[in-house]
């Protein structure tokens, strides 16, 4: 059974230790050890993510697989957003699903998660970056309908690597 829950405040360390994990194992191979560990010392940080958990245009949601703790979602508008692409547009920032939980559908899960919250907040459009060397999540979006509008420089530890911005309309 799986199950979308907000994540609250009192649920900073869980978050914390997921968001942690699922980063490391899925950029360890591909990226320089220095250069994880910073960023995720940076992006990861107890004080960083309870400004984010306390954001009031940013949302939080732990996606459960038969009652484990499986990955999360978290969405920006308005000003939230890590670029600023208007009122009509909500950001997927992170889809993060564990390991040994993927191949479940639970990315799809959350996505469809995320159309439903831009549809209630009365959202046009779906964006998201995704790293121009994971080849998988690109895959995954473009099948779902995603094209790709732009880039960005996504600071990574000491180096600076591509993200391609991809969106898709809220209602196809």
């Amino acid at each position: 059974m799986i199950s979308i829950e907000p994540c609250s405040l009192g649920q900073l360390d869980l978050l914390r230790s997921v968001s942690i994990d699922t980063f490391i194992d899925t950029f360890r191979e591909q990226n320089a050890e220095e250069n994880l560990q910073a960023y995720v010392d940076r992006a990861f940080d107890e004080e960083q993510l309870e400004r984010e958990l306390t954001d009031s245009e940013s949302a939080f949601y732990l996606i459960y697989l038969d009652g484990q703790l499986a990955g999360y979602l978290k969405l920006n508008w308005g000003d939230s957003q890590t670029e600023k692409m208007g009122n009509d547009h909500l950001e997927v920032e992170r889809i993060y699903v564990r390991t040994i939980f993927k191949r479940n559908g639970l990315g799809r899960r959350l996505l469809r998660h995320a159309f439903d919250e831009a549809k209630n907040k009365g959202k046009e459009v779906i964006w998201l970056g995704v790293w121009e060397e994971n080849q998988d999540a690109l895959q995954f979006y473009k099948k779902l309908g995603f094209y790709q509008a732009g880039e960005h420089v996504f600071l990574f530890g000491e180096e600076e690597q591509t993200d391609l911005i991809l969106k898709r309309p809220v209602e196809i």
